[in-house]
């Protein structure tokens, strides 16, 4: 079988290994977020970074949820990382945002993050803030035994193969965030192409704010 085929084939396998349930429930408790006036915040590291700053943009536009994410900002990341450490980088974000049990934070990341590897620290504090304040955190990981996927109150574990984890969870997290996004709990306007096509939920005239 070509490489093509084997990845292809795995994609098909993944999708169909996603839990519906827990889509769900991620829809729900993100579209909660903005019915009781709190904020999502996204943090991410490498592909996660680009998925975050991408998904304040559908999350903002899309859903009007007020979203904001700490990579955008490359000037005041760096200041942090260089004066204060790469670990407390996003965790100090928060706090100066003044993060709070009406908000929520999303998290992309591959592994989930590791106190015990060290691994993705920056990501392990700034969920721990966010359990400290009470604000619910969702991941879309790809390990089970990191630390977003053991203390998100919803987490979706992308099952793939070990040889190709990294493609394939930043692959899917962007699907799945897309999935968020047009949810009909979720979404209050059309994309522009659903728009001019006259479909997708909020086209429909079916918003379930």
């Amino acid at each position: 079988m070509s490489y093509a085929a084997t990845y292809l084939d795995e994609v098909a396998e993944i999708a169909g290994s996603v839990s519906r349930e827990d889509m769900e429930r991620m829809a729900t408790g993100i579209a909660a977020v903005r019915e009781r006036g709190g904020r999502l915040f996204i943090v991410g590291v490498g592909g996660g970074a680009g998925h975050a700053s991408h998904a304040v943009n559908d999350f903002r536009k899309i859903a009007h949820i007020e979203s904001y994410t700490p990579s955008d900002n490359v000037s005041e990341l760096t200041a942090r990382v260089n004066d204060e450490g790469w670990e407390t980088s996003y965790s100090a974000w928060l706090r100066t945002s003044r993060i709070g049990a009406r908000d929520a934070l999303l998290v992309f990341s591959v592994g989930g993050g590791s106190r015990e590897h060290n691994v993705s620290m920056n990501l392990v504090q700034a969920m721990e803030l966010a359990t400290e304040v009470g604000a619910p955190i969702y991941a879309i990981v790809g390990k089970a035994d990191g630390h977003a996927a053991q203390v998100a109150d919803v987490a979706i574990v992308v099952e793939c193969d070990a040889a190709r984890r990294t493609p394939h969870v930043e692959s899917f997290q962007a699907i799945l965030w897309h999935l968020v996004v047009s949810h009909p709990a979720v979404e209050a306007q059309p994309g522009k192409w659903e728009e001019l096509e006259g479909v997708g939920t909020a086209a429909a005239g079916t918003d379930a704010r």
